[in-house]
């Protein structure tokens, strides 16, 4: 995983083409502005799907991860702590091929707390429990790109 802020160009720009073509596509465009909804980059390899939804407390949430994307979580608008594991410290469950979702159980090893232009890259071993309340539960608003894995 990768955590980071999208202004921090230097830092980033040895990272995989595909991951740089999310991050241009987002300096180009007002993901802000975006209605709800999913986008097409480069057709079914790299797209965006634009969400919102209200924070919540772990017990209302689920870990998941994935093996034919990686995710990059861009925050648009609001605060969101992701908590994290690797998926051989938690007991994977069933993996549903269509939706590119594997279901897991365990507890986080870490977590970060993402705030506007904040970035985080899950790769498939990456296991991630999204939409948790940093300190108070907020709206928030967040790009997820999904990028085959090649």
């Amino acid at each position: 995983m990768i955590f980071g802020n999208i202004n921090h160009e230097k830092t980033y720009s040895n990272l995989d083409k595909d991951l740089l073509t999310c991050f241009e596509y987002a300096k180009n465009n007002e993901l802000v502005s975006f209605e709800k909804g999913s986008y097409e980059i480069d057709g079914k390899d790299i797209f965006v799907n634009i969400v919102g939804y209200d924070t919540c407390e772990n017990e209302d949430r689920f870990w998941e991860a994935h093996k034919k994307y990686i995710d990059v979580h861009l925050m648009l608008d609001g605060r969101e702590r992701i908590d994290l594991n690797f998926i051989e410290n938690l007991t994977q469950k069933e993996y549903e091929e269509e939706g590119d979702f594997l279901s897991l159980d365990g507890e986080p090893n870490s977590h970060v707390a993402l705030s506007k232009d904040d970035f985080l890259v899950c790769y498939p071993e990456d296991a991630h429990m999204t939409a948790l309340k940093v300190v108070e539960k907020e709206n928030i608003k967040k790009a997820i790109f999904k990028v085959i894995i090649r």
